[in-house]
């Protein structure tokens, strides 16, 4: 809706004049923009209370969105608190690397340890965003409980000024009747002057003076309640003024309020970010000093079981080790004899007939 231009001209409400952004600061107020745009749609419908029923429901929609915030900030926290109870878990129980040595077993340990940290800052930033939504609630509700006053007040005016508004519309309803009825009377009297008997006459002038008179006491009545609605409405502008100022504050108040805890949650996440980064930094610190020679020496000095090699497996004669039982394995290879070839035996002429071989004979008989 453009400044200045109002729906309720006939209230002589002045128009506002353009009004700073939000982002001139939360504390510098204007000159009210719901005084002069929200009154009745209609200049001669004084019961109407469309533009104060517009206000509360924008409102209610307001306090509906803060709830709303408030419902996320504690479903981020449940989030936040399991997450993190879950890392700690995962950096307690679940072996990662475990058997390493040294160096790497270092960096390890301070990966967990670590990881440890990020799962304890997602569960205090739970709590922290708890506590976000504990302070949303008490600024909503305080809200409510202060306009709830206004509300009562401008209740009540309206149920009163609605109330005036329908006997004065009976006082004229009465009115106009005893004016007809006056007017009638009039008529008869104009109409029959010469036509009716004395009699008659002073009947048709006594129901005239009946009709004057009580013309006269309706009018008065009327013009009473004409005067008390007017008094009744002056109250009720004033109060629907004083009203539309109290809840264009409390919007802006508001609004801020919203813009700012939404900062502010934004600002906690980076803020978890950089800190988390901090632990990741740790992290890679701890690996820039993990050396690989000096892992694998580590491991040789702890694990080293000798420098000499196996001996060499050589074969063995089958029928060898069954003449010789228990052979005795040489670390060298030791070369299989063989058996040369048989001497030839010799004969002298007269000898007796045998052979000799070696220190053994043969005798022929």
């Amino acid at each position: 809706m453009a400044r200045g231009v109002t729906l309720v001209g006939l209230f002589h409400f002045p128009s506002a004049p353009a009004s700073p952004s939000l982002n001139d600061g939360a504390h510098r107020q204007r000159d009210g923009v719901l005084r002069p745009s929200f009154g009745s749609d209609k200049s001669s419908d004084l019961t109407s209370t469309v533009g104060y029923d517009s206000i509360i429901q924008h409102l209610n929609d307001g306090r509906k969105n803060c709830k709303e915030f408030e419902d996320f900030l504690k479903e981020r926290a449940i989030i936040e608190e399991k997450y993190g109870k879950e890392l700690i878990n995962l950096s307690k129980k679940k072996p990662c690397g475990q058997t390493e040595l040294n160096t790497l077993k270092r960096s390890l340990d301070v990966f967990k340890q670590q990881i440890d940290k990020e799962g304890q800052g997602h569960i205090q930033l739970a709590q922290t965003l708890r506590e976000e939504a504990r302070k949303m609630e008490d600024f909503r509700e305080k809200q409510k409980l202060h306009r709830k006053k206004i509300e009562l007040i401008m209740d009540a005016i309206h149920k009163n000024r609605n109330l005036q508004y329908k006997k004065t519309m009976e006082a004229k309803r009465l009115y106009e009747q005893r004016c007809r009825d006056k007017d009638e009377a009039e008529q008869a009297v104009h109409r029959n002057a010469n036509l009716v008997t004395q009699k008659q006459q002073e009947k048709l002038f006594l129901k005239l003076a009946q009709t004057k008179s009580a013309l006269e006491d309706s009018d008065r009545n009327y013009q009473q309640s004409v005067t008390t609605l007017e008094k009744i409405r002056e109250e009720w502008q004033k109060e629907h003024i004083n009203a539309c100022e109290f809840f264009e504050t409390q919007e802006w108040e508001r609004i801020n309020y919203f813009r700012n805890a939404l900062w502010l949650h934004v600002n906690q996440l980076s803020q978890d970010c950089v800190q988390n980064d901090e632990k990741y930094e740790e992290i890679r610190k701890s690996l820039e000093m993990c050396s690989i020679e000096k892992d694998i020496d580590f491991f040789v000095n702890l694990r080293k079981t000798g420098s000499l090699a196996p001996a060499p497996v050589v074969y063995e004669n089958y029928y060898n080790t069954q003449r010789n039982p228990t052979p005795v394995r040489s670390p060298v290879p030791v070369p299989i004899s063989r058996r040369g070839p048989l001497p030839t035996p010799t004969s002298v002429p007269g000898d007796p007939d045998y052979a000799t071989v070696s220190d053994y004979s043969l005798i022929s008989h």
